[in-house]
C-alpha cells in the first residue's frame, strides 16, 4: 500500500505484523515500519521491557509462543481484529542455541525445526487467508539466514529449517499468487546487543567485520530497509525472491590460505584493502 503522498515507502494505512519483535533484528525491523508510517503488531513469547516505538508511533503488542498453531493464529487474529486489516507479514522469529549435531536430542532438533521453519508456516497460512480477501492482498515476507546457504556447524537443525523456510518461500509465492507476494530476506552477520554471545567481545565483532567484503557487520536497520524494500510498491513485481543481505559474503578461505603458501606465514589474513 502506496502511502498519501505518493512515496511508495511511506505505508501510512498499512498494517505489519512483525513476529519476535522485541529485539534484535526483529526490534529494527519494527522499529524501520514505524518510521515509515505503519501501523505495526510485534509479538514474542515475553512483553519487552521498553516498548517498540519510534517517536509518538509505538507498536501494539501480543504474547505467544508461535510454535503453537493455535497462538499463532492468534497473533494474525489479534492484528485484524484491533486493526481491521494485515497488510504485511515479517517472519522473524527464529534462532537456535549451539548444539552438536551428534549430541543434539531428539526434542531438541524437532523444537528448533518448530520455531524455525513450522511457526512462519502457521503464521503465513493464517495471514493469506486475511489476505487473499483483501483487495490489496499482502505481502509476507519470511526472514532467513546465511546457515541455510552454507554449512551450519553448531546450528544444523537450524541451517536445515531455514534451508526449508527458503523452499517454502518460492513454493508459498506459487501457490497464494496473484494476491500475496511471499519473499525472503537472508541476513548475513548482523550487530545486536546479543552479538557478544555468538562472536565474543568488540576484538572479536571487529575480526568477523573485517573478513567481510563491506568491512563491517550488518544492522537491524539494515535487513529492516530490505523488508520495508520488499513490502512497498516497488517490489510488487518481486516475490518467490532471497534478497541477500550479507555485505558481499564471506572471503573463499581459499585465497587466506593461498595467501598463506606464498608469504610462508600460516593464517596470514588478507589486507585491508582486500584483493
Amino acid at each position: 500500500m502506496t502511502g498519501a503522498l505518493g512515496n511508495p515507502l511511506d505505508l501510512s494505512g498499512s498494517v505489519v505484523l512483525v513476529t519476535g519483535g522485541t529485539k534484535g533484528v526483529g526490534r529494527g525491523i519494527a522499529a524501520r515500519f514505524l518510521q515509515a508510517g505503519a501501523t505495526v503488531v510485534v509479538s514474542a513469547r515475553h512483553e519487552p521491557d521498553s516498548p517498540v516505538a519510534v517517536e509518538n508511533n509505538q507498536a501494539a503488542f501480543v504474547a505467544a509462543d508461535l510454535r503453537d498453531p493455535e497462538q499463532a493464529a492468534a497473533v494474525v487474529a489479534f492484528a485484524v481484529e484491533r486493526f481491521g486489516r494485515l497488510d504485511v507479514v515479517v517472519n522473524n522469529a527464529g534462532g537456535s542455541p549451539r548444539a552438536d549435531a551428534a549430541q543434539a536430542s531428539p526434542r531438541f532438533s524437532e523444537s528448533i525445526v518448530r520455531l524455525n521453519l513450522l511457526a512462519p508456516l502457521h503464521v503465513a497460512q493464517a495471514a493469506n487467508a486475511v489476505m487473499q480477501e483483501q483487495e490489496s492482498g499482502g505481502s509476507i515476507i519470511n526472514i532467513a539466514s546465511v546457515s541455510a546457504l552454507r554449512p551450519s556447524p553448531g546450528t544444523a537443525a537450524y541451517g536445515a529449517a531455514k534451508a526449508g523456510l527458503l523452499s517454502l518461500t518460492t513454493t508459498l509465492a506459487v501457490e497464494w499468487a496473484p494476491k500475496v507476494r511471499v519473499n525472503a530476506v537472508t541476513p548475513g552477520y548482523i550487530e545486536t546487543e546479543q552479538a557478544h554471545l555468538h562472536y565474543g567481545d568488540a576484538d572479536g565483532v571487529a575480526a568477523v567485520a573485517g573478513t567481510i567484503p563491506l568491512r563491517r557487520m550488518g544492522t537491524p536497520v539494515d535487513v529492516g530497509d530490505a523488508c520495508l524494500y520488499l513490502a512497498s510498491s516497488l517490489a510488487g513485481y518481486v516475490s518467490g525472491a532471497n534478497l541477500v543481505v550479507h555485505g558481499g559474503g564471506e572471503r573463499p578461505l581459499f585465497l587466506s590460505a593461498a595467501n598463506a603458501d606464498a608469504t610462508g606465514v600460516t593464517g596470514a589474513s588478507p589486507s585491508p584493502g582486500g584483493g
